[in-house]
């Protein structure tokens, strides 16, 4: 069944290009399961390679549909309130522990908090419900998603770059037709290039978190 849907998801970039990438993030950034790294990469490669889209439009795409997905989940949290999604979240996708995992870490971190779960799994696409609930002030959130979601995007674009250049020429013209293409072969070699900067990306957090946790022990 993954398989499948990451062979839609990758349809959809191939096929309909920005906007397909536009979508993809927006589900991305509320509570449906795609992988940023599922999305961002397939079309830096594509782009690259001298296709309809260009590197700066896939990022400003992938921006764009993270923030448009964040902006739902925030005003439907904002709307429905906190009862409502703990009692039928898990009915999509959001059961009272992830939810109640992405309160903490809002906060905890607040401001910050929005800002370094751009870069993380499970958080990213969860943190826009405690903004909504605890009714933070919408332009503060989307500035924050905005810068967020545009580092990442920027990240994982390089990333499809990097990936798209050990690509052999018969691969690289068999994704460009959307036919052929190992996909399984695809997301490994996506992955195994992703271990640097999910690794840099850590240190960046613990650094972060340690600096937020040396501050509250001053202020107490």
């Amino acid at each position: 069944m993954m398989q499948s849907l990451i062979e839609t998801w990758f349809s959809w970039v191939h096929n309909w290009g920005y906007g397909g990438v536009v979508l993809l993030m927006a589900m991305e950034s509320s509570i449906f399961p795609v992988p940023s790294e599922l999305v961002i990469p397939p079309a830096a490669i594509l782009a690259a390679q001298g296709g309809s889209m260009t590197l700066p439009g896939v990022i400003l795409a992938g921006t764009f549909g993270s923030w448009l997905g964040a902006a739902i989940t925030y005003w439907t949290a904002l709307l429905v309130g906190r009862p409502v999604i703990m009692r039928f979240g898990k009915f999509f996708l959001m059961p009272p522990a992830k939810v109640e995992r992405a309160e903490r870490f809002m906060h905890r971190y607040e401001g910050g908090g929005i800002f370094f779960a751009r870069l993380l799994p499970v958080i990213r696409h969860l943190i826009s419900i405690p903004a909504g609930i605890i009714r933070m002030g919408f332009l503060k959130f989307s500035a924050l998603t905005i810068v967020g979601s545009a580092i990442w995007c920027w990240v994982l674009a390089v990333l499809g770059q990097k990936v798209g250049n050990k690509l052999e020429p018969a691969q690289m013209e068999a994704l460009k037709k959307g036919s052929g293409v190992d996909l399984t072969s695809l997301i490994h070699a996506v992955k195994y290039e992703a271990l640097w900067i999910i690794a840099a990306v850590a240190v960046v957090c613990v650094l972060y978190f340690v600096a937020m946790r040396l501050t509250d022990h001053k202020k107490a």
